[in-house]
């Protein structure tokens, strides 16, 4: 009999389109929010992806889990029962005498069958207060009834604001603490590129084995000489609910902060990279506080910068420059001698020299009123005395055009 050609049925066609509609690709991109979500996975440091419905929280954590060979399973969190991340109890033939175990869900015994994986907590902001509350020991001990996590597992977890969220809750404070808080957002060229059909390609950070004791050893010094001097934020727990539910700090999330500080360090991540894993560990204001402070450690000794002012290195960016030049007349300060207060004049001149007028005029005039009358006026002073008078007309000119401009948009009313 002659064989007759079957002619593929609809759905068979629907589904070649939307393979190829599926067809995508990934090329290596930067992209800051991803880095610090591949860094803060790398740290083994729990993540929770905060954004509008439909910003792609979960198709970013899919291609996470493809780009890292990861097998993914993801848990609505609002639609289980505490007993889910608890365990639910299982009688044995004796249990007073081998008590009750707790048995844990299918996808738990999953992920520790398979040693590793990215366990994704999706919508945890729609998860009542009881799930929370079972969902502690998860996110902290790792684990689950009876089983623990592999070190292989990583969790990720997903969450709407309050204001967009169906039947929404805030965070708990004990959950929200156990987070590294990360706001997510579309970047308008990643997703017209990607609906094209290439996204961005996450990877771990490459991290140098010969920086690794000087990485920890870094973060290690920039927390606690920190919190040396900033002792009340140790543990400061936010007043309002919704600040409860994000990033603040406390020693728990502090030492999150030492880990990412060191992974960064380690990874020579960017500086924006630092700051939003920094700012989502232990809060906006704590945070933009120590990346300050860790600035300053980089800032040149003040008494080396005394000891050769010609030969100086000093920092190009303009506020730790600025902040080295006024280092050095506290410095000079602190031991008035005749010889020092020529050096940081000498040394002002070269910061002249070598970058923006104006950031000499303040420790210009601090270091002047330092001067004792048996000392002489060095001939540096006369270098700087033109740019420092120049700067201050300059600044006056600015303060005069800011005035000048609302009166001139009254007249023309």
């Amino acid at each position: 009999m002659p064989q007759t050609s079957v002619s593929p049925s609809r759905l068979d066609v629907a589904g070649e389109l939307l393979t190829l509609l599926r067809d995508t690709t990934t090329e290596p991109r930067p992209d800051t929010q991803l880095e610090a979500l591949t860094l803060a996975v790398a740290a083994d440091l729990p993540v929770l992806l905060w954004g509008e419905p439909g910003i792609g929280k979960t198709a970013a954590l899919n291609q996470l889990a493809a780009s890292l060979d990861l097998p993914l399973t993801t848990v609505i969190a609002s639609v289980h029962e505490p007993s889910d991340f608890s365990g639910l109890p299982v009688l044995g033939d004796d249990p007073a005498q081998q008590g009750v175990p707790m048995a844990p869900p299918d996808w738990a015994v999953r992920l520790v069958r398979a040693g590793r994986g990215l366990l994704f907590l999706d919508e945890l902001s729609t998860a009542p207060p009881a799930v929370q509350a079972a969902l502690l020991r998860l996110v902290l001990e790792r684990r689950i009834g009876a089983l623990r996590l592999p070190p292989g597992v990583r969790i990720v977890a997903a969450a709407n604001p309050r204001s967009s969220a169906a039947d929404g809750w805030e965070l708990s404070p004990p959950l929200a603490n156990r987070f590294v808080h990360l706001q997510w957002t579309h970047d308008h060229e990643v997703v017209v590129r990607g609906l094209a059909g290439t996204w961005p390609r996450a990877t771990l950070p490459r991290l140098d084995p010969a920086l690794l004791s000087e990485a920890v050893a870094f973060a290690r010094r920039a927390v606690c000489e920190f919190l040396t001097a900033r002792p009340t934020l140790v543990h400061r727990l936010p007043s309002g609910e919704t600040r409860r539910g994000g990033a603040w700090p406390s020693p728990r999330s502090w030492d999150m902060t030492l880990t990412l500080i060191a992974f960064a360090t380690a990874a020579g991540v960017s500086r924006d990279v630092l700051s939003l894993l920094v700012r989502g560990t232990v809060g906006d204001g704590p945070g933009f506080e120590l990346l300050a402070a860790m600035d300053r450690m980089d800032l040149p000794d003040p008494e080396l910068l005394l000891a050769d002012p010609g030969r100086a290195e000093l920092p190009e960016r303009g506020d730790l420059r600025q902040a080295s030049l006024e280092a050095v007349v506290a410095a000079v300060n602190a031991r008035p001698e005749r010889a020092r207060w020529d050096a940081a004049w000498a040394l002002l001149v070269r910061a002249l020299e070598t970058g923006a007028p104006d950031l000499v005029v303040a420790p210009a005039t601090a270091l002047a009123g330092l001067r004792r009358e048996d000392w002489d006026v060095p001939e540096a002073i006369e270098r700087l005395a033109g740019a420092v008078s120049l700067s201050r007309r300059a600044d006056r000119a600015a303060d005069r055009a800011a005035v000048a401009a609302p009166l001139a948009g009254q007249g023309a009313r």
